[in-house]
């Protein structure tokens, strides 16, 4: 069995809720992703940043990306795994949510991420044919 370990990316960049939209957006771009795990000055995870939350909950709503705080777009319960956790799980998990991506932690500290594709990889055609149906489903 493949373990979400097995697959996820190490040593994830993250942004800080004290963080601007703005100094997030550049991060994205700098390292090429699309999704930035919100970390809290306490150091727990609160969250996932996309790219399209700076869209539609900053730009289009005509706020200023460098007055708005990371922090305030945190919102809800965090959906995330542990590193032991059954890949297929986290395809299941990420369906559910309708997410491509989930941060990995251990206890309150991120340790990683798991994206869709990492976990593709390793399972059967099936498997990632329903999450992807499930992830893209209105």
């Amino acid at each position: 069995m493949t373990r979400v370990r097995d697959v996820m990316t190490t040593d994830p960049t993250y942004v800080e809720t004290s963080e601007t939209v703005t100094r997030a957006a550049r991060t994205m771009a700098a390292d090429e992703v699309g999704a930035l795990p919100i970390q809290g000055e306490d150091h727990k995870l609160k969250g996932m940043l996309t790219d399209r939350d700076v869209v539609v909950k900053v730009l289009a709503e005509g706020k200023d990306p460098m007055a708005v705080h990371v922090g305030e777009l945190a919102q809800g319960e965090v959906v995330a795994v542990r590193p032991g956790d059954d890949a297929a799980e986290a395809l299941r998990l990420m369906a559910r949510h309708q997410v491509r991506r989930l941060p990995v932690v251990d206890g309150d500290e991120l340790v990683g991420i798991v994206a869709q594709a990492d976990v593709a990889r390793e399972l059967s055609d099936a498997d990632v044919a329903g999450v992807v149906k499930g992830i893209s489903h209105d």
